[in-house]
Formats: structure tokens, sequence, C-alpha cells
């Protein structure tokens, strides 16, 4: 049965249950609040009149001596009362959402992969028109959980988390890639075995292919249609204790429409807290505040509940999200992750001028760039025309560019964090946390510290419940190819510490800053090449490492040169490092390299 019914019927029956005994109670007709113990004393008549159902047309009558007389403010209190279980039961209810098609995306067999750029979709100023020359982008869709779980730092210590974990892309995300999928995958019902704890750890990798929604089921209330009706026993089977570190990696491409879900699941470790969670994209170009996921202007989603977030997706760059609820606390204690969107040059026809389509795009006024008339506008056309700007045939670019300029070869998502092994011990074992004496010392790149950064494969690290869990799915191991670029996507959701990182062997070209391309308002390129980049807490950083004139097999690295961040616990050799391998080629989307050494 759906949960949300299933809590409509309890709220119901124990509703009924409070008003009629408040009918036949003999002291005075109230509820008693006294201990457990005591109520046992309480004497209760048989019913009369017939319950509250008879009290309602029932004259007045003699109870424990006293004349209680049946008031209409009663039947205002049950009707409010039922009113409010109707609400409480909605906002309780498991479901996800991932429409097949929209008003911007009208044709759902073209939603489920990016179409080329043949132009800017909207040229008008009022209004938007019923069939647009240009469809471009689709529809993504991606189903999280908030709850908790444990990951393992690089000295072995198991450390609590709150966090979030997938509830789709399950296949995906265990192999280091984003969770975000189009509606023909993420509406696909799950067959087989039932999903276990701690997949898909527990089944197994490659075995365990499944990417659809977790739960998704057909609405029999509809004749079979996948609607986003859920069943959540698997939602919970999977979802509970399953946290990651980082949280699921997320990838739209500009002008999708992402649907993202939140389900939360509840914290398993710690019962006493009734935790709500929200979903807040960092430094992201929201059209709402309603989806901002800052619970003072937006919502904040209960323990049992789901919430739908809708996004646009109108600026490329290397964003990160987090939960927004105590900030400080939630940040800490692992509900961080990253996102970044795709620009739509990486849809130009191989061979076609970059140039022409960014100033084909200008005719667009939600995405124009007119340094004239704004000073914020963030992605100008280039000062001079390039002499060569086709569209290469293979690679991406991280930005619209217009000369080619953030072209790679390969991209690696790189979060930096911290955790505090003491406010996490105080977090997990019901005492007050120290905020003011929060000082972390694990430092993590994707969750990982040295020596686990250079383990290829997701992390398992076994919980509470029994099972292994993947709880660091995402590698840190950088491959390029010899004569390749890879882009870094770097960003820092540390609490206390600024961090930096240095590569000594092969420079950082540094293209852009919190997802904004360094250029300036006259187009001329800003961008800038040092061997190491510091970043606070909220920043990010796009840099390209450039292996042009390198041989494979090779190997840098990429690390600190704070020294203190150099260890696991203040203790031993670990902390912000990772291997840079120069490969004979590199797989571009499992990063898998050969002939890496």
């Amino acid at each position: 049965m759906v949960a949300g019914k299933t809590f409509y019927r309890f709220q119901l029956s124990t509703l009924f249950f409070l008003l009629q005994y408040k009918e036949n109670n003999r002291f005075g007709g109230k509820v008693s609040t006294l201990a457990p113990d005591r109520t046992r004393y309480l004497r209760v008549p048989p019913q009369q009149n017939g319950g509250f159902s008879g009290a309602l047309a029932a004259p007045a009558c003699l109870q424990g001596g006293h004349t209680v007389m049946r008031k209409l403010h009663h039947i205002g209190l049950f009707i409010a009362l039922v009113c409010l279980a109707t609400g409480v039961a909605r906002a309780q209810s498991f479901r996800v959402q991932c429409p097949t098609s929209t008003v911007t995306h009208p044709v759902a067999a073209n939603n489920n992969a990016e179409p080329a750029y043949a132009g800017p979709t909207y040229t008008g100023t009022s209004g938007f028109p019923v069939a647009p020359a240009h469809v471009n982008g689709a529809i993504k869709c991606q189903q999280i959980s908030g709850g908790d779980g444990f990951a393992t730092m690089g000295d072995g210590t198991q450390t609590y988390m709150f966090s979030f974990g997938p509830l789709s892309g399950l296949a995906d995300i265990a192999n280091g890639q984003p969770g975000t999928e189009f509606p023909s995958v993420f509406n696909t019902v799950y067959s087989g075995t039932p999903l276990l704890p701690g997949d898909p750890a527990t089944t197994g990798l490659p075995a365990f292919t499944y990417n659809g929604a977790v739960g998704l089921v057909p609405d029999g209330d509809n004749g079979g249609a996948i609607n986003g009706h859920v069943d959540a026993r698997p939602i919970e089977d999977v979802g509970v204790m399953n946290g990651n570190i980082p949280a699921p990696l997320m990838a739209i491409d500009e002008d999708d429409e992402f649907f993202l879900t939140l389900t939360n699941v509840g914290m398993i470790m710690r019962p006493d807290l009734f935790e709500q969670h929200t979903v807040h994209f960092h430094g992201y170009p929201n059209a709402s505040a309603f989806y901002d996921g800052v619970p003072d202007a937006s919502v904040a989603i209960n323990i049992g509940g789901s919430f739908t977030y809708y996004y646009l997706a109108p600026d490329a760059g290397t964003y990160f999200w987090h939960c927004h609820i105590t900030p400080p606390e939630h940040l800490q204690m692992g509900m961080v992750g990253q996102l970044y969107v795709r620009p739509r040059q990486n849809r130009v026809p191989i061979g076609g001028s970059l140039y022409n389509a960014l100033v084909a795009q200008q005719t667009d006024p939600r995405t124009a760039c007119n340094s004239a008339a704004d000073i914020l506008c963030s992605n100008p056309v280039p000062a001079v025309v390039p002499v060569s700007n086709g569209r290469a045939a293979t690679g991406n670019y991280a930005y619209n560019d217009g000369d080619g300029s953030t072209h790679y070869d390969v991209e690696y998502p790189i979060q930096i964090h911290g955790f505090d092994p003491n406010f996490h011990f105080v977090g997990m074992t019901f005492n007050p946390e120290g905020f003011t004496d929060m000082k972390d010392k694990y430092f993590l790149l994707n969750g990982r510290s040295y020596p686990d950064t250079v383990q290829s494969g997701p992390l398992e690290t076994n919980s509470t419940d029994g099972a292994n869990h993947f709880s660091q799915p995402l590698p840190s191991i950088i491959n390029i190819p010899a004569g390749g670029k890879a882009l870094l996507r770097i960003s820092d959701l540390d609490v206390t510490e600024y961090q930096t990182l240095a590569s000594l062997g092969i420079p950082m070209h540094v293209i852009a800053l919190n997802a904004k391309l360094l250029r300036d308002q006259a187009g001329i390129n800003l961008a800038y090449d040092s061997n190491s980049i510091t970043l606070a807490g909220g920043e990010s950083l796009d840099v390209i490492l450039d292996a042009t004139n390198y041989t494979a097999p090779n190997t840098f690295y990429l690390y600190t040169p704070n020294l203190d961040h150099l260890s696991n616990d203040a203790e031993n050799f670990g902390g912000l490092m990772t291997e840079v391998h120069v490969c004979t080629s590199v797989d571009p989307l499992t990063k898998v390299g050969v002939g890496c050494n």
C-alpha cells in the first residue's frame, strides 16, 4: 500500500479513537495526558450513543456526575483535524516526477537525447511560441534520498554522516558517473529479484545495471500509468543508511529542464532527530526562490515525504549543492554534492562555427550577453573573430567560448571537503555538537583521503545495517590521454578551512571562477596559468591540465602544499593528494586509461 494512503488511514483511525475516548471519558470528557502506568486506572464505561457519530445528534447526558454538552466547536475541531490529517498525509507521501514532455519540450520522442544545435529557441519579446523553430535541450530527472550513513577515511576509521544517497541512476553513480537520466531511463520500472539493502554494492558490479527510479511502479488506480506512483518498501530498503560523500553527482546541459526529487528517508542512527532536508544549488541562477532550497523562502521536506524541484539550465559552469537546513552542521556532516552544466556549444555539429553559434544565441533575450547594457554579462562574444573555430570531432567544451579555448578531452569533478572527527562522533552519540571548536582533521578529494584517492572504483563501507554500501563512489585519479587535455571541475565545500591544490609538472590553466568564464566585458580572454589554486568554502574553479607535450606513461601529483592538510586525523600521510596519469588513451565516459603506468 502507498505510504501516503497508509499514513492517512492511520491518522484518521487515531483521530476517531481519540474523539471516542473523549466522549466516553468519565473525567469530564478530557483525554488523559498521564504517564502510561497511571492511565490504566481510568474507568471508561461502555460506548454510549454510538460514540462520536452518535454524539453529533445526541442530547446532553451525565458523565461522572457532570452534565456535558456536545458543543458545535467539537464538530468544528473534528473537521479541522480531518483537514490537517489530510494535509499531513499528502505531505508525507513518497512520489517521483519525470514528465516525458512539457510546454518547452513538447515532443516526448525528442526528449531522450540532446538534439544538435541549429539556432536559438526563442527570439521574441512577448510570450513563448506555441511551436518554436528550434527546440534545444531535453528533459532530465534524478531522485535522491536524505538520511544518514557511514564513510571510511584513509586511515580506516568509519565516520558517521548526515548524507544524501542515490535513488536513481544507481549503476551510473557506482561507476563514477552522474546519476542524471533521460525520462526513458528514469521511468523504467525495476524487474527482477527485489532490490536489497546496500544495493548496488550488495548485488555488485557489473551485475547491477539498473538506473531507473527506485520504487517506481504502475499506478493501478489510473490504468497502470507510469506517473510517479511508488512503492515505499524498495525506497526504504535502498535509501536507508545509503549515504554518499560526495552526494550523488548531477550533470545537465544548457536548455534542459531538470526534475530533481528529494525523498527524506530519515536518519536511523539518530531517531531522536526529526530532521528536515532541502536541496540548495549554490550560486545557481534559479528563476524562483520556491525551488532554491532555503527553507525561509522555499520548502523543507519532512521524514516520509518527497518533493520535486524544478530547474532550467540557462548558464554553463561548475556549481555545487547542499542541504540548507542548519548549513554549518549539515555541510560538516556531509550533505554536499557537485553539479555541472554543459554548454550548448557541445551540440554544434562537427565542423560548424562555434563563433557563429554564439553570435546566433545572442538573439535569444533569455541568454543574450550584451556587455554594454548588462554589467553582469558572463559570457560575451570573443573580442576578435577567431581564424579557426570549427567544432572539434572529439572532446567537448567547458563554456560557450566561441573560439574553442575551453576544449578538453576528458572531465573530472573534484570536490574538496573536510571532516572534523570529533564533531561527527558527538553527532552520532546524542551529545551537544561543538560548533565553535569545529576543526577539520580529515581532508577529502571526492570523499577520499590519500591513499584511497589513488584507488579506482567505488569504496565500500560496512554500515550498522550489516550491509556494505558504496559510500564513496567517485574516484579521484586523473587520467589524461597523451597530447590531450583534462578539465578539472573543482569545488570547495569545506566549512572551516581554505584549501590549496598544486600541480607540479603539468601547469594549471584556469579558465573560469564560480561558474563564470574568465573573459572581460570586451570579450578579452583572462584565463591564466598557475601551479596552484586556492579556494574558500563555497567557491569553484574550472582548470585545464594540458598534456600536449607529454608522453605516456607518466605520473604527476595533485596535492596541497599546506602540510597540515597532508594527514589523516593529524597523523600519518594522507589528506589532499592524488595522482595525475598521462596515458596512451583514456575512455572519456568511464575515465579508464590504457598505458598509464
